[in-house]
């Protein structure tokens, strides 16, 4: 069994052949089979105007998964807060809360997770990232009970206490989940570059507080498993040139092929996608736990977020059950 606790990103990925409703029976069949393999909890990131990524609505899609699971843990991973206001965010996971009772954590960012005119279309302006850590102190109130009740409140929300994390991928974070005394999760699955410095930073200066007394860290690893190394080496090669073509294929009419986006790997745009993989474990069973514990001790993580980035959703769920704490 791995030592170090394992949780799951799905980013309810659409096929190039299938549809948002079948990424989302998938979503469905990743959980109950991470239920059933002894991972900890699954997560779900907020992106928009990305026609890969169905999980723009985070919520509600965690209310989709809850009703179909039992007790596995769900959240954000996260919730992009500059997009939204703090109190509809309370009462959103207020409400999950209330319905799933000890089963609902809240992951925060301060990016987008889009780009600029979707950003626009969401009624914000990129000045509202500044008041990111008093929109975290605000969202946070209105998850206590602490609140007066002649002040605003969050019903549902008031009182339930979800669990909050800061995610980030540079020192900004770090400095704000440790000045909060939150855990921190670095998003190093897709911007490895500051994992390290991020993390020595989070826990040289954490301040504890009541809820969290030691600092506890997250770290995202891409995982690409299968039933042999070599199987997973071979299937790491088509994931680098699908992450390649979904990347290179935004905002173009017709996506690339496969062809077409094999022919561009040595480009710069490629290597820097290419270099988004940096962390990644690849293998069969044996190989691939204990490549995941060698980079959760590389990481000082107490926690590894695994994504599974196989092409295709048969293969992700393949690699989540070859990666399992447990057999399924």
């Amino acid at each position: 069994m791995t030592a170090t606790p394992l949780s799951i990103l799905d980013l309810a990925t659409v096929e190039a052949d299938g549809s948002i409703a079948d990424a989302f029976r998938h979503s469905v069949d990743i959980a109950q089979l991470a239920e059933r393999s002894g991972y900890t909890r699954v997560l779900y990131a907020e992106h928009h105007n990305m026609p890969s990524i169905a999980s723009s609505a985070t919520s509600v899609l965690i209310a989709h998964i809850a009703a179909h699971t039992e007790s596995i843990g769900l959240g954000a991973g996260g919730v992009m807060l500059p997009n939204h206001s703090p109190l509809v965010i309370a009462e959103q996971f207020g409400m999950l809360a209330e319905l799933h009772p000890g089963r609902i954590g809240l992951g925060l960012g301060r990016a987008p997770g889009t780009d600029g005119a979707t950003f626009r279309a969401l009624r914000r302006t990129y000045e509202a990232a500044e008041s990111f850590p008093n929109d975290v102190l605000e969202l946070q109130r209105y998850l206590s009970d602490d609140q007066p009740r002649t002040a605003v409140n969050a019903y549902p929300g008031r009182g339930t206490k979800v669990p909050l994390t800061i995610l980030g991928s540079s020192l900004f974070g770090a400095s704000l989940a440790a000045q909060l005394g939150l855990p921190y999760s670095f998003a190093s699955h897709f911007a490895p570059q500051s994992l390290t410095a991020a993390v020595q930073h989070y826990r040289a200066n954490y301040v504890p507080s009541a809820a969290h007394p030691e600092p506890y860290v997250s770290a995202g690893v891409n995982v690409v498993a299968a039933e042999t190394d070599e199987a997973a080496e071979a299937l790491f090669a088509r994931t680098e040139v699908d992450r390649i073509r979904r990347f290179l294929s935004r905002g173009r009419e017709q996506e690339l092929t496969t062809d077409e986006a094999s022919q561009l790997f040595d480009t710069p745009a490629a290597t820097e996608i290419r270099g988004m993989l940096k962390y990644t474990a690849i293998g069969g069973r044996d190989r691939v736990r204990s490549e995941l514990e060698a980079f959760a001790a590389f990481a000082d993580a107490d926690e590894l977020v695994t994504v599974h980035a196989a092409p295709t959703r048969a293969e992700q769920l393949a690699s989540v059950q070859i990666a399992a704490p447990e057999a399924s």
